[in-house]
């Protein structure tokens, strides 16, 4: 069997943070922004990976996992209040977004 080199995993993991955290920083769309969060848990999610194979330890896996569960209910959370956001007729643009003006 042939292994991949943890570098590998840092790199793609470093890029993925990256674009997520440009992105977050650009985009003023609330869908867009929760897509970035998102893109950065699984960016660390990989580099929690990586480093437990480098390592020989379960327990970055396991902090993955902790952080997967966690990924999904911001996700849940966030959509809930994008509805609610929307259903109100306010803008998804995070700049024209004011919740005091209801």
């Amino acid at each position: 069997m042939i292994a991949i080199p943890a570098e590998y995993g840092l790199v793609l993991a470093s890029v993925l943070f990256m674009l997520g955290l440009i992105s977050l920083l650009i985009r003023r769309n609330i869908v867009f922004m929760l897509i970035s969060v998102e893109i950065m848990l699984n960016a660390a999610n990989i580099n929690l990976v990586a480093f437990s194979y480098y390592l020989e330890s379960m327990a970055g896996q396991l902090v993955a996992l902790f952080i997967i569960a966690i990924a999904a209910g911001e996700a849940a959370i966030g959509l809930a209040i994008i509805i609610v956001v929307f259903r109100g007729k306010i803008s998804t643009n995070v700049d024209e977004m004011n919740l005091l003006k209801w």
